[in-house]
């Protein structure tokens, strides 16, 4: 069975996809289906939770083009910030002019910005995902994943990742998400336990 991925992220496609590889889950982008993007997508995820975002994204897709349809909701949690930017996280800055790698730039500045009197100790920090599958028929699952790691000081230069992955360090590979390879990326992202845990209801 073929599954669309509902996601308009070159960089989230291509993740997805390298996650799901081992599971032998074949995915067409929303280009490869021939699906041209539409203002009222801006509205989906208009919900509090990431579950509620992630299925709403999955249902609108599914019904819009009748294919089982796969899309994920996921952002970063800081403590020292009461869990903020959270659903926001895409949308942090504000900066509504800006997209892709300038658009991640100006988030993290903002957050570096809303961090500085905060020590290292407490820049605890967890990345989220949830992971949606919705099926013409109606039915529906979703799975959840998280990441634990802390919000570094300054940004690394590593060139891997994408969003806040130059920021969030993780102690356990005493690197940030944009410093380890792909792969090891893939062992303990957010994204990964989250459709990881998904792949078994969707070869059945």
């Amino acid at each position: 069975m073929r599954f669309l991925l509902a996601t308009r992220s070159p960089d989230k496609l291509r993740e997805i996809r390298e996650i799901l590889a081992p599971a032998a889950v074949a995915l067409l982008s929303l280009a490869d289906a021939g699906i041209p993007a539409s203002p009222e997508e801006e509205a989906i995820e208009a919900f509090e939770t990431f579950r509620e975002n992630a299925l709403a994204k999955a249902r609108y897709f599914a019904a819009r083009t009748a294919l089982p349809t796969l899309a994920d909701d996921s952002g970063l949690e800081v403590d020292a910030l009461d869990r903020a930017p959270g659903v926001y996280t895409k949308r942090f800055s504000g900066r509504t002019d800006l997209s892709g790698k300038a658009l991640d730039l100006a988030n993290n500045d903002l957050l570096l910005a809303r961090l500085e009197a905060v020590p290292l100790e407490r820049r605890t920090a967890r990345y989220v995902c949830a992971a949606a599958v919705a099926f013409p028929s109606g039915r529906s699952l979703v799975a959840l994943g998280t990441s634990p790691g802390l919000i570094a000081l300054h940004p690394s230069s590593g060139a891997g990742g994408f969003g806040y992955d130059p920021l969030f360090f993780v102690p356990a590979l005493n690197a940030t998400f944009a410093d380890v390879p792909p792969g090891e990326k893939h062992r303990r992202s957010h994204r990964s336990r989250a459709f990881r845990a998904l792949a078994p209801e969707l070869r059945g």
